[in-house]
């Protein structure tokens, strides 16, 4: 169900959705940027301009009037903060779509939010409460979990393709044969379009959809055989490279949260 708003909402507005594994919020905008929390499970979400992974106990940050579609991967449990115009600026918060890091503090502050009665005698604690909510949304690290899609119409539907079955295993020649270019066209425009090689595009998508299996369950073995890496240390040493931790070490972190 897509939020409405009024006047009368407060500057941040904290809901609490579950959705089981599988299930596809279609492409969608609200007036409201949108703060949502993975708490359990992952999540996909896509974008004319590109494509997001949400571990457990991520967040992603999507700005107002941006038009998305999340797909779960597992049950997840989705706390969403939505924020006004006034409390994403005070936020410091971009005008593009980012992956967040979530601190055990935030985490805190949205159980206390969705805590809060609608009475009178909250509205103090309800402002106190937000502010610090704000606040400490703003100061998240941001995460590298994003691949950029082109907008030329023959780029776009080869990457399509490439995203509806990423593999190392498809190469350049590949991509430039699906875009109906030639090698050097399809190279130069790619970078172009996307401010990345073709190479490190494609390794940006493997590591996605490798974080989206990891945290549906998938082992790492079958993972790195299925996304086309030579070997299970190939990929856990391109894992490590780009995103700070071994994949195991990954997602222990990321399932040590509490629920919140």
């Amino acid at each position: 169900m897509i939020p409405t708003f009024d006047d009368h909402d407060p500057e941040a507005l904290v809901t609490l959705r579950e959705y089981p594994c599988g299930s596809v919020f279609a492409r969608h905008t609200h007036p409201r940027g949108q703060f949502a929390y993975a708490s359990t499970g992952a999540l996909r979400m896509f974008t004319d301009l590109g494509n997001w992974v949400v571990p457990p106990q991520r967040a992603i940050w999507v700005p107002g009037g941006i038009a998305h579609e999340m797909h779960m991967r597992g049950d997840v449990v989705m706390l969403n903060t939505y924020l006004d115009a006034q409390a994403a600026e005070r936020a410091g918060l971009r005008e593009r779509c980012q992956v967040v890091e979530v601190s055990p503090l935030l985490r805190h502050l949205l159980e206390a939010a969705l805590a809060i009665g609608p009475s009178a005698a909250s509205d103090t604690r309800r402002h106190c409460v937000l502010t610090l909510l704000i606040d400490e949304i703003g100061r998240m690290r941001a995460l590298p979990l994003s691949a950029p899609l082109p907008a030329e119409p023959r780029l776009a539907g080869a990457c399509q393709r490439f995203l509806d079955a990423p593999t190392q295993t498809v190469s350049l020649d590949e991509m430039a044969t699906w875009a109906s270019m030639s090698r050097r066209t399809f190279t130069r425009h790619f970078q172009d379009s996307t401010g990345m090689t073709f190479v490190a595009w494609r390794q940006q998508v493997c590591l996605l959809e490798a974080t989206a299996r990891l945290s549906h369950g998938a082992s790492i073995t079958q993972v790195a055989f299925e996304l086309g890496f030579s070997s299970s240390s190939a990929f856990t040493s391109v894992f490590r490279r780009n995103l700070g931790d071994s994949p195991a070490r990954y997602l222990a972190k990321s399932r040590a949260g509490s629920l919140f």
